[in-house]
């Protein structure tokens, strides 16, 4: 269907050096560091560009699948955060969480939760998370 492509430049090592990382659309460029990943400081990083995908990604399968019943949102709304942890002593993505906040006229809460619980797993980003937990918080508006 499509390749997408982004860059990143590094300089130095790990703990003192800086880059940059830039969407190839020219959408977003951003610096990042050792402190901006790891600890609390300036700057983005990768589990941060990560979670902006993934709520992107479910938030438009979520859409197509409710549009697809005839019952197309006003809005869907999603959070996603990445959980970098320490597994072995080798950083790693543990968990995924996806909380989302659906607008939709003419379906009941139960039906939105069955479609975000499908959209959870048919999201391309949800799938290149497949050996992370992928949690779904659900908030229904009507």
């Amino acid at each position: 269907m499509t390749a997408r492509t982004s860059s990143a430049r590094w300089h130095g090592d790990l703990k003192q050096g800086n880059g940059t990382m830039a969407l190839g659309s020219g959408a977003f460029s951003g610096e990042y560091s050792f402190v901006s990943r790891f600890e609390e400081g300036p700057g983005t990083n990768p589990e941060e560009l990560l979670a902006a995908a993934h709520a992107g990604c479910f938030s438009m399968a979520l859409s197509n699948l409710l549009a697809q019943d005839g019952t197309p949102p006003t809005a869907v709304e999603t959070e996603a955060t990445v959980h970098l942890e320490r597994v072995d002593g080798a950083p790693t993505i543990t968990r995924v969480v996806l909380a989302t906040v659906g607008e939709v006229p003419g379906i009941d809460e139960a039906t939105f939760v069955e479609k975000a619980e499908t959209a959870k797993g048919a999201c391309p980003v949800s799938k290149l998370f497949a050996g992370a937990q992928i949690e779904l918080e659900v908030t229904f508006k009507g």
